[in-house]
């Protein structure tokens, strides 16, 4: 049996609340310990219950073996080394566990996917331990729920790494329970949050050499290291913003450029970015980013404050243009929001009567993961 090293204060306070509780999610980053910490408390658990069927689950079979049963060498399997077994139940993965009140029969299932919750009906379990717990459908969790009501000491565990503050299991599933915890004493809701730096078994050393492979500002670090509820838009793109000159180079490498134009709206600016695309769509080169108020000196957005706006508009999207095209010889295309048509032809327009001879297309927005795949593209363009 592999020995665990020494558990932190915080650690420690979650195994003896989970032995109390009915309901506890270990949240975190990564290596902050949280399997370790469930699996434990899950099976000193698992020692005295009175129940003989239990569930072990997660977003896939394999997660549940990996993160639960084997868990780095200190899950379920190092805990009964020598008192389990893996096998079959009515025709179901499990694994067979002696404990000191008799043998318990872990059924294993998958919860990822919509039906997966039907795996699991039909049967009593006197705990259940989720893997992932956000990634499974919430179908799945609360049939996990039902499943347990009638156990004589009724335990559910979940980990989970963090998602963005909307996600459906803040606020379709943990955000009920947070507000039963206030309201009635004793309901039986342990929660704690772990990272890597309440991990004991990761020696100083250690430690500043991986984080020292992070960039700190990253959304990467904040969600992995830190384990902290990010929004993917939210993180990235003020970061860009404020940081304009981490992501402009001087010297681009080959490809063909493009210009892209974001209308402002609502007291926003109006922006532009032209980029390097290499040939082979593997790297991004930034450019050159511009940006000119949207707004009206005015309080009423009269004719005159129209046409003021308008100017402004044309005159920093032409400078734009000329900067590029004088530095780098030429725009393969400018891509406007394709919901002004109006404004897409006012700077059509603009270019014919500076005799620039570069065409504009109407773009289609794609999904916040695919613009944050084009971000991760422009940082290694920075690394490479």
């Amino acid at each position: 049996m592999n020995i665990y090293s020494d558990f932190e204060k915080k650690q420690i306070e979650y195994i003896r609340k989970s032995q109390e509780c009915w309901l506890n999610v270990a949240e975190g980053g990564k290596r902050g310990g949280k399997n370790v910490i469930n699996a434990l408390a899950f099976c000193i658990a698992l020692e005295t219950h009175k129940d003989r069927l239990f569930l072990i689950g997660g977003v896939s079979l394999s997660a549940v073996k990996l993160n639960i049963l084997d868990c780095d060498g200190y899950g379920i399997l190092n805990y009964f080394e020598g008192r389990c077994r893996e096998g079959k139940y009515k025709n179901k993965d499990c694994v067979y566990v002696y404990t000191h009140s008799g043998e318990k029969v872990l059924l294993i299932s998958s919860g990822a996917k919509d039906g997966d919750e039907k795996f699991i009906k039909g049967n009593t379990y006197g705990m259940a331990y989720i893997t992932e717990a956000n990634e499974c459908t919430l179908k799945f969790l609360n049939e996990v729920m039902d499943r347990t009501i009638s156990s004589s000491d009724r335990k559910i565990f979940h980990d989970l790494n963090p998602k963005p503050p909307a996600h459906w299991y803040y606020t379709d599933f943990l955000r009920f329970h947070e507000k039963q915890e206030e309201k009635i004493e004793n309901y039986g809701y342990n929660y704690c949050h772990f990272n890597i730096f309440d991990n004991l078994s990761i020696v100083d050393d250690k430690l500043k050499k991986i984080l020292a492979t992070y960039d700190k500002n990253s959304i990467w670090y904040k969600r992995d290291i830190l384990g902290k509820r990010i929004a993917n838009a939210g993180a990235l793109f003020p970061d860009i913003a404020n940081n304009k000159a981490r992501y402009m180079i001087d010297k681009a490498r080959n490809g063909f450029i493009t210009t892209g134009v974001d209308f402002g709206k609502n007291g926003s600016a109006h922006a532009f970015c032209s980029q390097r695309i290499s040939n082979t769509f593997d790297y991004i080169d930034v450019l050159k980013s511009d940006e000119v108020s949207c707004k009206n000196d005015g309080e009423i957005m009269d004719t005159q404050g129209i046409g003021e706006t308008l100017a402004r508009l044309e005159k920093g999207f032409i400078k734009h243009i000329k900067y590029v095209l004088n530095k780098w010889g030429s725009i393969e295309a400018v891509f406007c929001d394709n919901a002004e048509p109006e404004l897409i032809e006012f700077l059509r327009k603009a270019l014919q009567k500076n005799n620039i001879n570069v065409k504009i297309l109407p773009s289609i927005k794609i999904p916040i993961s695919s613009r944050i795949h084009l971000w991760r593209n422009i940082i290694n363009a920075r690394q490479n």
